[in-house]
């Protein structure tokens, strides 16, 4: 499964790097991480570190396979 998850505002390189299975992308007001998500636990495990690293999660969503 391949989703993408939309964060508030820019995210350091250092922050990023805790995300190595997810592409970041770096946009207006944003940063875009998207990649492979292998099955449920890992999905609610990124969930986790995202809050863990204070970072905001404003959209999830699946991708097209």
């Amino acid at each position: 499964m391949r989703y993408e998850f939309r964060v508030t505002g820019a995210v350091s390189r250092l922050l990023t790097e805790a995300f190595p299975e997810l592409k970041a992308e770096p946009l207006p007001r944003q940063t875009l991480f998207h990649g492979t998500v292998t099955d449920e636990a890992h999905l609610y495990g990124l969930l986790a570190r995202f809050q863990d690293l204070g970072l905001g999660v404003e959209e999830m969503r699946r991708l097209p396979e």
